[in-house]
């Protein structure tokens, strides 16, 4: 049986002035949300709070059935439908919001060492395992589907004018597609959850090197966050750092 330890950081970066992302941990470490809002100085903040603040809500007032992945994932499916119709309501009342909206990346951990994501938008969830990164969602853009078509590189995705681009998001429609990923944890492993500011930055390479050989999650937080600002940070940058050890390993978890 696995245990668990995680930490955040988020920051407004280098060039702006609002901080328009959001996260939440659960009191028990049981789901992990990380929500980047778009729509203006007022609209993108507001979009990720209200995300995270109804993922809260459902969590207190109906945690998921932690033994069970298709109850998880129902229950990751009402909560994110949940959150995308609070952010749409809000901004179908409020002239001054009008437009806003957010992505968001959610994971819950069951009892049988399986993460549940849900994910909408561009905000990821990398796995790292012996030194080697997966990135677990397939970002909802216009340049990353662009480059699952063939049409770019990698490399050509990074540099490109309309990387912000985003094709799904909390908040435009009444209702929004869920995409789901479930992962399989092992000894030693590491997921990182995070708003786009840290890719933009950061390859994925260099994620998975500032894990490398550390069993805190608090100092893999604060070195991404430092190498993200280090690299010129031109947006707000979050991240949720979760480490995985056997309990029946030596040392704590």
């Amino acid at each position: 049986m696995l245990k668990w330890r995680a930490a955040a950081r988020t920051d407004a970066g280098c060039q702006r002035q609002r901080n328009e992302d959001n996260f939440w941990m659960s009191p028990d470490q049981r789901v992990f949300a990380v929500a980047d809002g778009m729509g203006g100085a007022v609209g993108g903040s507001r979009a990720s709070k209200l995300a995270v603040e109804a993922i809260e809500k459902s969590w207190r007032e109906g945690p998921p059935i932690l033994d069970d992945k298709d109850k998880i994932q129902k229950w990751l499916d009402e909560t994110v439908n949940m959150a995308n119709h609070k952010v749409w309501h809000e901004a179908e009342e409020d002239a001054s919001v009008r437009g806003m909206g957010t992505t968001v990346v959610v994971a819950v951990q069951s009892d049988n060492n399986m993460l549940q994501i849900a994910h909408v938008g561009d905000s990821r969830a990398y796995l790292v395992r012996d030194g080697k990164h997966t990135l677990l969602t397939n970002d909802h853009s216009v340049v990353q589907e662009m480059v699952r078509a063939g049409r770019l590189t990698e490399e050509q995705a990074r540099i490109n004018p309309y990387k912000n681009l985003i094709t799904r998001c909390l908040g435009h429609e009444e209702r929004v597609e869920i995409d789901h990923t479930p992962v399989e944890l092992k000894d030693r492993d590491w997921v990182v959850l995070c708003s786009d500011g840290l890719p933009t930055v950061l390859r994925d390479e260099q994620i998975s090197e500032a894990v490398g050989d550390s069993t805190d999650p608090d100092d893999v937080c604060e070195e991404l966050v430092k190498q993200t600002l280090d690299g010129g940070a031109p947006d707000n940058v979050t991240v949720v750092v979760i480490s995985y050890q056997d309990e029946s390993s030596n040392g704590s978890a």
